[in-house]
């Protein structure tokens, strides 16, 4: 059937419409009350029973009659014959004959006759719960909307019902699809994957989030990209279930099918969203059942699941849901609050576009700065302290702007500190340590220029360099006194180890690379450095020695922003030659040119030497587990 083109590429409000134009709630249920738990209440839930339902003792003692009490005291006890002072435990029936319990502690009895002496007068109703007064027989006990607690399905129980109407559950179908991807046991039995193939996570992420929101999933086999095949197992699964996912196949290429089966089987009711990243996604109708098709990359895959399937799911079951709270909800956002960005953010006009966002408070300050954005960055995703949406007219969010955001977790904000500067494998190993002692660190690689320059803005609180002076010889120092110019005496330089330098190239060397002249040979090229990493001045200054314009270097200009980026282009055949480190050349198993011996220092503003998250770093810094890791790395040697 086809799709009226006024549904194509909408917004996300006119998406919600059309769900909510389509998906009716599904029945009422009757339930037993055994199984009530998590469950929604369809109506108002009246007790059957007085709780309790008897007169009972709350507490061991004696069952009395008050009057026979009166004048009972510690000077003058009273003594009661065993017929007028009867036993009873806690939540005992009460004898008819009597009113009262008087507590154990209060009386003493004589073993041989049963004589009781009470010290203490009592009153009518004490000790005692009468009849219904936790609940009485008629009362609303639960009402419409209510979600069955631990504690309410108790009570319901206890108050004589056995059955309760509940909002019906909505069943769910999970379909992977996609010839790519490798069912995940077969996956993880792998040694080497082989390439082009990946593994199918996406069912984990939408077990997760089912999980999380209380509704029950289904997995289906993976299936590969043959519209007969995913058109007779959706004909055979959707009357028998009330909401399918399809995963991927929602794009153009040759294997998309996904959109055009449904069409034959069913009716579509929008494609594509006015939405970064997520636009591929659509709806359709097939029959009773609610299709969706969510897009393959896994960030895609996930905001689909927060922005519709959780709506979805919602009108399923309780026929409507709250547009303020549903992606907060459907996120499990702790909460919701505004931070400044430390760098710009560029967003599709037109478009909402979501970014993941990493959090820190400088100053005082709070202040946020975007993690990648690629669909299929799974680590970003993990890592992420909040989640915006930015609206349909953003474009450019300058450095400084407020961006609003939904808190994924809870940020440690007085013990977090943000490292900016030079990429290190053995010094981002510190984390877990810093942890550990305290604190907690995290860390954006932008070289050693570029953390300078953000530590001498307020930027972060802790930076790290390598900066060789070409002229002199010498590291960092002028560097920092440019930078920080009068405030130079005020800033904190610990020296954390010596690490060697020089040319990573392929195991055997098939290139005969045996220094930096070889690199302006016109059959070598190489991976470099962002501008301002240390490593890249070195490169420069190497180059100069050899007298090598970098213009002629073959690949000076393409970039790395980590060592392991810059190693793995290596290693893959992209370039034949890049500046690193030796730790990371032996991790990838390639041979390395020793060039040189440098200092890795940090530096920090000696404002920050009681904040919680820089005393944590300083003792990280002397913890023997961290050296012995990365003594064990190699390639580096520790300060006299």
């Amino acid at each position: 059937m086809a799709l009226v083109k006024e549904n194509m590429h909408v917004t996300l409000a006119r998406a919600w419409e059309i769900l909510e134009e389509n998906c009716s709630s599904l029945s009422v249920e009757s339930c037993p009350v055994q199984e009530t738990f998590g469950r929604i209440l369809a109506g108002d839930v009246v007790s059957r029973r007085n709780v309790p339902h008897y007169n009972a003792s709350a507490m061991d003692g004696y069952a009395l009659c008050s009057r026979m009490t009166a004048g009972a005291s510690q000077s003058t006890p009273l003594s009661f014959a065993p017929e007028d002072a009867v036993w009873v435990n806690t939540g005992g029936d009460l004898p008819p004959q009597f009113d009262c319990v008087a507590m154990v502690e209060d009386t003493s009895t004589d073993r041989e006759t049963g004589i009781v002496v009470l010290a203490k007068s009592l009153v009518a109703g004490e000790n005692v719960r009468p009849l219904g007064e936790d609940v009485f027989c008629g009362q609303v006990i639960a009402r419409e909307g209510d979600t069955v607690s631990p504690a309410l399905a108790s009570l319901l129980a206890t108050a004589g019902v056995s059955e309760v109407d509940v909002l019906a559950v909505p069943k769910t179908l999970y379909i992977p699809t996609g010839d790519e991807i490798i069912p995940m046991e077969e996956w993880l039995s792998m040694d080497l994957p082989p390439s082009g193939k990946v593994g199918e996570s996406n069912s984990l992420l939408v077990k997760g989030y089912f999980t999380r929101w209380g509704f029950p999933l289904d997995i289906a086999p993976c299936l590969p990209d043959d519209p007969a095949v995913l058109k007779e197992y959706l004909s055979e699964k959707t009357p028998l279930y009330d909401l399918v996912l399809v995963g991927a196949g929602s794009a153009k290429g040759e294997r998309d099918h996904t959109f055009t089966v449904l069409g034959q089987i069913g009716q579509p009711l929008f494609r594509w969203l006015l939405m970064k990243p997520g636009r591929p996604a659509s709806v359709s109708k097939a029959g009773e059942c609610t299709v969706i098709n969510l897009p393959g990359f896994p960030m895609s895959n996930a905001v689909i699941l927060w922005s519709l399937v959780f709506p979805a799911l919602n009108l399923l079951q309780k026929g409507s849901f709250d547009r303020n709270r549903a992606i907060p909800d459907a996120l499990g956002a702790v909460g919701s609050g505004t931070a400044s960005l430390l760098t710009g953010c560029s967003s599709s006009y037109g478009k909402e576009e979501w970014v993941r966002l990493k959090c820190v408070e400088i100053n005082g300050e709070k202040r946020t700065y975007p993690l990648p954005s690629g669909a299929s960055a799974l680590w970003s995703l993990s890592e992420s302290d909040g989640v915006a949406l930015l609206p349909l007219e953003a474009a450019e969010l300058p450095k400084g702007s407020t961006v609003s955001l939904w808190f994924l977790r809870q940020v440690p904000w007085e013990r977090r500190i943000l490292f900016q500067g030079s990429n290190d494998p053995a010094f981002e190993r510190i984390a877990t340590f810093v942890k550990q002692a305290g604190g907690e660190l995290i860390a954006r690689s932008v070289g050693s220029l570029g953390g300078l320059a953000a530590l001498s803005r307020g930027e972060c609180h802790v930076a790290a360099c390598h900066l060789l002076n070409s002229e002199t010889g010498e590291y960092n120092s002028s560097f920092i006194r440019e930078l920080f110019k009068d405030r130079d005496e005020n800033m904190v330089r610990r020296l954390v180890f010596y690490r060697q330098q020089g040319i990573m190239i392929a195991r055997g060397n098939p290139k005969g690379i045996l220094s930096a002249a070889d690199l302006k040979r016109e059959d070598v090229s190489i991976v470099n450095r962002q501008p301002g990493a240390g490593t890249r001045v070195l490169l420069d200054y190497l180059l100069r020695q050899e007298g090598i314009s970098p213009g002629i270097v073959r690949g000076y200009e393409n970039q790395s922003a980590t060592h392991f980026d810059a190693g793995n282009k290596v290693l893959l055949g992209f370039a034949d030659a890049a500046l690193g480190i030796k730790s990371v050349a032996d991790a990838l198993g390639l041979d390395f040119i020793p060039v040189t011996e440098e200092p890795y220092e940090l530096v920090f503003p000696r404002s920050f030497k009681d904040h919680t998250g820089i005393r944590a770093l300083l003792r990280a810094l002397d913890d023997g587990r961290w050296r012995d890791m990365v003594d064990r790395m190699g390639g580096y040697r520790w300060p006299e």
